[in-house]
């Protein structure tokens, strides 16, 4: 059990730094509140189909990780608890 609690820990590292890092080299996408009063969205193709785009594949990675994360803190909380 001790094998697999440090292969947690590794991988949980390694999921946060990729979080990190992924998050830093984003761009930012919206103009936020103000973008949404005065409605400056425009719905045209790269809209459409910014899931292929660099940045849309950098979202999407960036929330795998994120529930990875999740599930992960949830998993070695249950692991540090039965082994003390």
């Amino acid at each position: 059990m001790e094998i697999l609690k440090y292969a947690l820990i590794v991988i949980y590292i390694i999921v946060a730094a990729a979080i990190i890092i992924l998050t830093l080299v984003q761009e930012k996408e919206d103009n936020g509140a103000s973008g949404a009063i005065t409605d400056t969205a425009t719905n045209n193709f790269y809209d459409k189909n910014k899931g292929r785009t660099k940045a849309g594949k950098q979202k999407r990675w960036t929330i795998i990780l994120g529930v990875i994360f999740a599930i992960l803190t949830i998993i070695l909380g249950i692991v540090f608890m039965l082994i003390k």
